[in-house]
């Protein structure tokens, strides 16, 4: 039996940044306290989400991996809680940025970091100004809490990024998240619920855990504004939801897994033996030609 407890936190964001990084910390102790081994925070919890607008200004909140003070402060916190902290930030690296997260383990030990592959251009969430498309493919680490996948909140919407995590070896999938309302003039749409629902197919698909942690509150942007709806959550392996949060309220939750029975489970189901890669050629063309 291998058990581990995952947790995932919710809160809002300000202009403060040692306000919003305290308020993370917080959360991921109070987490450690009631037994997580692995804590997963929001997406770009540093500021608000700054990608309602295109405004060069922004550009300057971008820090370097290497020596990044953010991911120097949660290093020393995972150490000290013994948690995996996967932790999101803007990465400036030379001319180009990212959308990153560095994945600490339960030592402090930076395992390595993953750049966000699939970027987002609509209204309210224009990505494609500030962040070029990653280049480090999906990535796997083995930490002390189990193989871990992490993919970038617009990643959660693709089946294959998914797949191609649990086929390297993922135990468990995070989703650090910014999603809420769609602002004009985009279609007025709650996508809360479709949202969650995909997620889940990726856990059901892959049996294993799913756990996405979104962000709460009304960020006012300089020509719009977005309401994010929460609704963090873990999913379970045949695609259940086991524990979550309301649209509004900051906080955590948490669920356990014995990752040993659900390798036995992937095993048994037989969903990754009788996969068949040579009828799929098409899924690595844009146009799905054959």
């Amino acid at each position: 039996m291998r058990s581990v407890r995952f947790a995932a936190v919710q809160f809002s964001c300000s202009w403060d940044r040692e306000a919003n990084v305290a308020k993370a910390k917080g959360f991921v102790r109070a987490a450690a306290a009631q037994g997580a081994n692995v804590v997963l925070i929001q997406e770009l919890f540093e500021t608000p989400y700054f990608c309602q607008d295109q405004s060069p200004d922004h550009f300057a909140l971008a820090r370097p991996f290497s020596g990044n003070p953010l991911v120097r402060e949660m290093s020393e916190l995972a150490k000290s809680l013994a948690v995996v902290l996967p932790i999101s930030f803007f990465e400036r690296a030379g001319q180009t940025y990212f959308n990153t997260v560095a994945m600490i383990d339960a030592d402090g030990a930076v395992l390595g970091r993953y750049r966000k592959a699939h970027i987002p251009d609509g209204p309210g969430y224009q990505e494609k100004y500030y962040f070029t498309p990653g280049d480090t493919g999906f990535q796997v680490w083995q930490t002390k809490a189990g193989v871990l996948g992490c993919g970038i909140c617009w990643d959660q919407w693709f089946p294959e990024a998914a797949r191609a995590m649990a086929l390297m070896g993922a135990e468990a999938l995070l989703y650090p998240t910014a999603i809420g309302s769609e602002p004009p003039p985009a279609p007025n749409i709650d996508s809360r619920d479709h949202w969650r629902r995909t997620m889940q197919g990726h856990a059901a698909a892959n049996l294993m855990p799913v756990i996405a942690a979104n962000r709460v509150g009304t960020e006012q942007g300089l020509q719009s504004e977005l309401t994010f709806y929460g609704s963090s959550f873990i999913a379970g392996p045949a695609g259940e939801i086991v524990a979550e949060l309301d649209r509004q309220s900051e906080g955590s939750i948490a669920a356990s897994f014995d990752l040993d029975l659900l390798a036995k489970m992937r095993a048994s189901w037989g969903v990754f033996r009788d996969r068949r890669p040579d009828l799929y050629g098409l899924l690595a063309r844009h146009d799905g030609a054959t």
